[in-house]
Order: C-alpha cells, then structure tokens, then sequence
C-alpha cells in the first residue's frame, strides 16, 4: 500500500477512540511523553473493566490507565489526592 503511514487511521476510528476518554487532566507543567516524546500539557483518562479471570482474585474489577494524547501510551501516573 504505497503512500499510506503506519500512523494513518480512517476517520471512524479516530472517532471512536476520543468516545473512549473517561476524562482529560492538565499537568501544571508541560512534560513530554516516554513513549514519543512529544511535549504534552494533558493527560487523557480511560476506564479499566476486568472481564475474565480463571482464579479468584483479589485484585479491583475496575479501574484507570492515564494515556498520552499524543500517541494514545500508557503513561505512568496516579490519579488522586492527598486526603485530610
């Protein structure tokens, strides 16, 4: 397939994926990803749902990865606040 990126994506499913985005958090701070590198202002918020397990396990049925906006990578973060 001549003249086609490796980063192409058809429109519908650039479409569905932003429909995927639990939430959008802003850094104080301007950082750049790991993954690509690029300079990134926010974080965007996906859910975590656990679906099949072979064992009983402790483990939360639920929960978030934060990704790049940029490249859609999971980016190491943790969502929450300091309590008191």
């Amino acid at each position: 397939m001549a003249g086609v990126s490796p980063e192409a994506k058809p429109a519908a499913a650039a479409e569905d994926s932003a429909t995927d985005i639990e939430a959008e958090y802003t850094l104080e701070n301007a950082a750049n990803c790991s993954s690509c590198n690029s300079p990134i202002q926010t974080l965007e918020v996906v859910r975590l749902l656990r679906t099949k397990v072979n064992f009983t396990s402790s483990l939360p049925r639920r929960g978030f990865v934060a990704l790049c906006p940029v490249c859609r990578s999971i980016i190491t973060a943790t969502l929450g606040g300091l309590l008191g």
